[in-house]
């Protein structure tokens, strides 16, 4: 196991990477409390929102969705669709160009390959089986497979999206030079390989890194991990033997 150096008395005991970031993990729940691993979209549906979501706000993402379905009606209807007609549905969302080509590029191969927009077949598949087919889908990443893989089917995978890699980068967990690609399997390897964990890991480190732990401004002052975060110790903290836990 990696060790964390116990700088300026900061800890009483040194703690390995894995006992860092499962302390985090469980105050981080403190605070927002335990989720149940509920699939709250259809597959096709997290599929293409996730697609959209890229760069843009939840809100810009879903009226990007409606505006896209109340114009062209289907999934054959959006796959069909005029090109230009498509990118100004989408034009709430960011880069609506290269989205709404992704968006029909997809489409036409799920259609082609299954007859129909389904993806419900991914259930069955091991996780690496649907790890390659959803690789195989243009504009489709790593972040983009672990989501909808751990959201709908439940796979013990973990998304890392902006919010998560950057709480975890601050934490001292991962490195400043691992890309968020590299923290998938960095951060999985450090976790339990529970979909319903990782799926509450995953919501609570994006939720913290969307309203405290913020790229421009941290909110340090409403945030449960000062004393085990290496930025907070080395930007914030004025007496770091403060910070040190208490015994209970």
């Amino acid at each position: 196991m990696t060790r964390i150096e116990n700088r300026d008395n900061l800890l009483t005991d040194p703690m390995t990477l894995e006992q860092k970031l499962w302390e985090a993990h469980l105050r981080l729940q403190t605070l927002y409390g335990e989720q149940e691993l509920i699939s709250r979209r259809e597959p096709m549906r997290e599929l293409i929102s996730t697609v959209l979501s890229h760069r843009t706000t939840h809100a810009n993402e879903e009226e990007a969705y409606w505006r896209m379905f109340e114009k062209f009606g289907t999934w054959e209807g959006i796959r069909d669709a005029p090109y230009e007609e498509l990118v100004k549905a989408l034009s709430p969302a960011q880069f609506p160009e290269p989205k709404a080509a992704y968006i029909q590029k997809i489409l036409t191969q799920i259609f082609n390959e299954r007859g129909e927009a389904n993806i419900g077949f991914l259930k069955d598949m091991s996780l690496e089986e649907g790890l390659e087919w959803l690789y195989s889908l243009p504009g489709v990443g790593l972040k983009t497979a672990a989501l909808v893989l751990l959201f709908n089917f439940h796979k013990p995978v973990l998304p890392v999206d902006t919010h998560v890699h950057r709480v975890t980068q601050r934490l001292g967990v991962i490195g400043p030079k691992i890309t968020p690609d590299k923290a998938h399997a960095l951060l999985l390897s450090l976790l339990p390989k529970d979909p319903k964990v990782l799926f509450n890991f995953h919501k609570h480190f994006y939720w913290h890194g969307q309203r405290v732990c913020k790229w421009a401004e941290p909110k340090c002052s409403q945030c449960p991990l000062p004393n085990i975060c290496n930025w907070y110790q080395e930007h914030r903290a004025t007496n770091k033997s403060e910070n040190i836990p208490a015994d209970n």
